[in-house]
């Protein structure tokens, strides 16, 4: 079985089924099945290899034209014990209307292609064999279905790849008590080394949380819960702090009656302070670099955990700290090895494809947004969200700003210990942070453009009036004091294979390494810079501007990255 290992280590109950392998598939072009009844069915005419996309190659499909629906069958094995609880099913990610049947007859819905979600199927099965359908829904051409770095064309193109249609990630089942802990969150506290413990459950009865450190135990209370709700705050017997390169991650039990979630959490604190982004009050410079989490024989897919981990690790092996995960939610099983290793991380969106000029692309973006951060919110590598990349003008109309304020304001509601960035690049209507895109290839001119002398008299362009003139004329300019970096910059392209990058690739690896330093180079010396991100880790099919391949091979001594990334920067403690 492809992908056995569970997939989200924050939140792991002992009782579970995953249902990953072979199950049984067929394409539905015309998108007619449900008319036909297909969701009666207990079989198709071809089998696909889940958790991966039918346009992939591990799925054993590799259909890579357009899909606007598929159906996915199997059985289902309850065991008669499981019925005395809940039974939950649960998808890592269906891209885009996952409609979910059991023995005939739905179950649930869900709109959403990025973000794990979990109907509870208790009273729909019996003991014994059931059957389970699926039936995925995605139209990447519609303007109110995002869709990220997915093609809306038939091939690839540019910086648009493969896309992916219905499931993509594992798919397991849950069994639990009748009272039991739907979600929780973790709120570290580094100045008195405690953390609280806010959770929601289902029924009544006693909720414990029982932390350790490397097997040795920090703290341990319980509460009487009688109501949905309980919020207690944990004294540490000792402060660990989570660092870059350093995970120290402290292990947690809940218990509530006879359920048991077995998660964890970072004693971190991320702060703005002037120019400065500080991690436990520490300038800390973030070297990121541009991560679209795209796999050559998986697209979204990674074949198994090792290549998620690998990529953090061909990451640090250049000498960057972090990441930002580009127009796509990472999986979880991404973002625990992250937490583990002392990563930084962005949680970003996948708005490209969404008409962010339409005031209805908010009801369309919102749901799953919050869900997202919900979801995500207790990975302490997880150092800022970004949900818009790129607002540029689509079809001669500029963005509708009352989105974006509205997003940037839900995020901050949802998460106040975190900065946000309401649109990386342009155009931004109100942010925690002012980024920029720059993709000159001349360092010279790039460390003139960004002078700290100009810089210094609080006067800052419009980012679009540099990019393509797609002049916003209520975009809101840096105001001198906010934090400052270039959130993409780079893109040099090296191949050997024809394809696209960014300006005119160097003619020799010396003329690449002296534009690569000389472009990195004039971010850490300057003091307004809190960090950069690289474009791009590695290459994405025609996309050919990463500093490994498509298939993670070093196109260059990483040694001669990671001693240009790794120098301390001006702005750094």
């Amino acid at each position: 079985m492809f992908r056995p290992e569970f997939p989200n280590p924050q939140f792991r109950r002992e009782n579970w089924v995953n249902l990953n392998g072979p199950w049984s598939f067929t394409l539905d072009v015309e998108d007619n099945g449900a008319e036909k009844k297909y969701f009666e069915q207990t079989s198709f005419d071809q089998t696909i290899e889940v958790p991966f996309c039918p346009e992939s190659q591990l799925s054993g499909i590799g259909h890579t034209d357009f899909i606007n629906a598929c159906w996915y069958a199997r059985e289902i094995d309850i065991p008669e014990s499981a019925l005395t609880g809940r039974v939950f099913l649960h998808f890592g990610a269906v891209d885009y209307e996952a409609n979910i049947y059991v023995n005939g007859k739905k179950a649930g819905t869900h709109r959403g292609g990025y973000i794990s979600f979990a109907l509870d199927i208790t009273d729909f099965v019996t003991a014994g064999k059931n059957t389970l359908v699926v039936h995925a829904r995605d139209n990447t051409r519609d303007p109110m279905i995002p869709s990220g770095k997915q093609s809306t064309k038939t091939d690839s193109y540019g910086c648009f790849y493969t896309r992916t249609t219905g499931i993509w990630q594992t798919v397991w089942l849950e069994f639990v008590p009748c009272a039991y802990i739907k979600n929780f969150r973790f709120y570290p506290d580094i100045h008195n080394a405690a953390v609280t413990v806010e959770a929601k459950v289902v029924g009544t009865g006693d909720f414990t949380a029982e932390v350790t450190y490397e097997g040795k135990p920090m703290a341990a209370e319980t509460r009487t819960v009688l109501g949905d709700t309980v919020r207690f705050t944990l004294p540490l017997t000792e402060l660990h702090l989570w660092e870059t390169g350093c995970g120290r991650l402290y292990d947690v039990q809940l218990t509530f009656g006879e359920d048991k979630v077995y998660t964890y959490f970072g004693m971190r604190e991320v702060k703005i302070d002037g120019h400065r982004v500080l991690l436990n009050g520490k300038s800390v410079f973030q070297r990121l670099v541009l991560d679209q989490g795209f796999y050559p024989d998986g697209i979204y897919t990674a074949k198994d955990e090792a290549a998620l981990v690998k990529d953090i690790e061909l990451s640090l092996a250049a000498g960057f700290n972090g990441a930002r995960l580009h127009e796509k939610i990472f999986e979880p099983l991404f973002l625990y090895h992250a937490d583990r290793l002392g990563y930084l991380v962005w949680g970003e969106y996948p708005n490209w494809g969404l008409d962010h000029t339409d005031i209805r692309s908010f009801y369309a973006m919102y749901p799953e947004w919050e869900e997202a951060v919900n979801r995500d919110f207790n990975h302490p590598a997880i150092v800022g969200w970004c949900p818009f990349n790129e607002t540029w003008n689509i079809k001669g109309k500029t963005q509708e700003n009352d989105v974006l304020l509205a997003i940037y304001k839900m995020t901050k509601a949802l998460d106040d210990t975190r900065p946000v960035i309401d649109t990386s690049g342009n155009c931004h209507v109100m942010t925690d942070i002012y980024d920029v895109h720059n993709y000159n290839q001349d360092p010279a001119v790039f460390r003139e453009k960004f002078a700290p002398e100009i810089l210094a008299k609080g006067e800052v362009w419009d980012p679009n009036v540099i990019h393509r003139n797609a002049v916003h004329p209520q975009a809101v300019l840096w105001d001198g004091k906010q934090p400052l970096f270039i959130s993409e910059y780079g893109g040099i392209r090296w191949s050997e294979l024809s394809g696209w990058g960014y300006g005119n690739a160097p003619k020799t690896e010396e003329e690449f390494k002296e534009r690569y330093k000389g472009l990195t180079d004039a971010q850490l010396d300057n003091p307004y810079f809190f960090g950069f991100c690289y474009t791009q880790l590695y290459d994405v099919e025609q996309e050919q501007n990463g500093l490994y391949t498509y298939e993670r091979e070093a196109k260059f001594d990483m040694s001669f990255f990671k001693e240009v990334n790794s120098r301390k920067a001006a702005i750094e403690d």
